[in-house]
Parts: structure tokens; C-alpha cells; sequence
């Protein structure tokens, strides 16, 4: 069975994420793995999901009948590394991340957790963006 990971952030683009995961995983006979993680240094962490986000995340999933996980942790690595490490470690064949705008500034000083998972990804990465 083929393996899809999907970065999860608790906001709409999350859910698009997802949601499209989902999609690629009905098409293909997959298995999603659903990450959200924070740093170890970062607990107050708006993307880091809390037990009702994981929920609600559960509930969604459970209604689809895809084959999922949840890896919900708090870790030293930060979420592009984890998200990359885990894609390696479950040999995915698909990434699925939301991909936000954000000026060249915004990039230059906050990083881009989206652009490291696309240049650091040894499987193909699917960027969803919002309409």
C-alpha cells in the first residue's frame, strides 16, 4: 500500500490540506500519515494543534474511510524536518502540504516551512493553496 504524509496546521488551510490528501489517497489505494508537530522550544505554537483540533482532525478522517495516522508531537526538530524525516522513514510516495503566500520579506526573515519540505522532499510534494 502506497503511503501519503500530509503536514496539518489547526486552520483552513490545514483542512484543504488534508482534504486533498484525501482525495490522492482515495485515488491511489493510500494510507495517509498526518503530522502537526511543534518545536520543543515553541509550546505556545499556532499551528500546533490542541486535543479539540486533534478531534476534530480524527472525526474528519474517520468519515472518509482512508487509512490514516495521527504523529501529534512536540519534538527538536522543526515541522519541515519532521515532515521530511517522516516521508523517508514511511517511504512515501506523496507530500501534501498548504502553501500560503507570503511576500519575499516575510520569507527572508520567518523562513519558509513549505519551501524546505519542497526542496528537501525525495518524493513528490503537493502544494494546496486556498482559493
Amino acid at each position: 500500500m502506497s503511503i501519503i504524509v500530509v503536514g496539518y496546521v489547526p486552520n483552513a488551510l490545514g483542512e484543504a490540506a488534508v482534504t486533498e490528501a484525501v482525495e490522492e489517497a482515495r485515488r491511489r489505494g493510500a494510507e495517509l500519515v498526518v503530522i502537526n508537530t511543534t518545536r520543543a522550544d515553541r509550546l505556545v505554537n499556532p499551528a500546533y494543534a490542541d486535543s479539540e483540533d486533534v478531534s476534530k482532525l480524527e472525526g474528519m478522517l474517520e468519515a472518509t474511510g482512508v487509512p490514516y495516522s495521527i504523529r501529534h508531537s512536540i519534538s527538536e526538530a522543526t515541522a519541515a524536518e519532521e515532515v521530511v524525516d517522516t516521508a523517508e522513514e514511511v517511504d512515501a510516495d506523496l507530500i501534501v502540504i498548504g502553501l500560503r503566500h507570503r511576500t519575499p520579506v516575510g520569507k527572508l526573515i520567518m523562513g519558509s516551512t513549505a519551501q524546505t519540505i519542497l526542496l528537501s522532499a525525495r518524493c513528490n510534494v503537493l502544494a494546496v493553496k486556498l482559493p
